[in-house]
């Protein structure tokens, strides 16, 4: 079911995805780089990484964390102008557009399913 208020979403990780925090807090997103021409030029010792990593910015880490299956885009939005102030803003119009292409386009999160009731 979609929310009619966009702000009323709740997303949560995927459990496919594999990223590790460092100590301040900055996501390295990993994805695995298993194609059968990435294995084939391994073979051939060529040096492809098993892993290609995405090391995200403060902001978008911050967002990342943020994501735990209760939260909904206001409550983020809230507690992401309450650590950076103005420098959020446009607040909800970056968080949504951001929070859409890592559901979209990378598939980082997915959207958490509503009971009905």
């Amino acid at each position: 079911m979609e929310h009619d208020n966009p702000l009323d979403t709740v997303y949560e990780v995927n459990a496919k995805l594999d990223y590790e925090v460092d100590d301040r807090r900055i996501v390295t997103i990993l994805r695995k780089q298993d194609h059968w021409i990435q294995r084939f030029a391994r073979k051939l010792k060529l040096r492809i990484p098993a892993y290609r990593r995405t090391t995200m910015d403060d902001y978008a880490s911050f967002v990342f964390l943020s994501i735990d299956g209760k939260r909904s885009v206001q409550d983020i939005g809230e507690v992401l102008a309450a650590q950076y102030g103005e420098q959020a803003n446009p607040l909800f119009e970056r968080l949504l557009v951001f929070l859409n292409h890592i559901e979209k386009s990378e598939r980082f999160i997915v959207k958490k399913a509503v009971p009905h009731g």
